[in-house]
């Protein structure tokens, strides 16, 4: 197993008492629903970056075009 790090983390008292809650519900530590949580929203935003990236050389529409568009096919 790594090292852990230890860090300190405010959690709104709502939020925390959910986590214990589910913390409690599923076995789980609040450290390893935590770890679980930053790891699916940095996996997405890495998806995000891939998506962002591969489409960095599409051509942009104007809004102006958008419009037209909308317009000439009855939609506006």
């Amino acid at each position: 197993m790594s090292q852990l790090k230890r860090a300190t983390v405010y959690f709104d008292p709502s939020l925390h008492m959910a986590l214990r809650v589910k913390a409690a519900h599923t076995g789980r530590s609040l450290s390893d629903l935590v770890n679980a949580a930053v790891r699916q929203t940095l996996a997405e935003d890495a998806e995000d970056l891939a998506v962002f990236s591969d489409r960095a050389k599409d051509t942009a529409l104007s809004f102006k075009a958008v419009l037209k568009d909308l317009k000439r096919r009855g939609k506006l």
